[in-house]
């Protein structure tokens, strides 16, 4: 007996199960790198239902190639969400590192109490 193939549905949940846990690290975390890693796992839930939907549904776009855009079309929309998450992370832990060496502290509660 083999199992069901895998479809959409199945990626979605994954993805809505990463993003919940992204969200909730977010919301609840006080230390900076962690509420960091919490929004990467949003943007790798974001990826996921990106490369699923381009599977699945395809996406060709005017003026190109559609069957090579539907192929690839979500993976090079995932390619540039990971190039922002890293450069949303080396920004990220550089203010991080900037308040550590500045005022001692990583809690983003009290970040944000700070007044220019």
């Amino acid at each position: 007996m083999t199992p069901p193939p895998i479809g959409l549905t199945h990626y979605l949940v994954v993805a809505a199960i990463l993003f919940c846990m992204g969200l909730f690290a977010v919301i609840t975390r006080r230390h900076v790198v962690a509420v960091l890693l919490g929004i990467e796992l949003m943007l790798n839930a974001a990826n996921i239902n990106l490369v699923a939907f381009t599977r699945y549904l395809g996406a060709p776009a005017l003026g190109a190639d559609p069957v090579l855009n539907s192929i690839l079309g979500g993976q090079v929309f995932a390619l540039m969400v990971m190039c922002l998450a890293a450069c949303e992370v080396a920004i990220g832990l550089a203010i991080v590192v900037c308040l550590y060496r500045n005022r001692g502290l990583t809690n983003a509660d009290e970040a944000a109490d700070m007044k220019w």
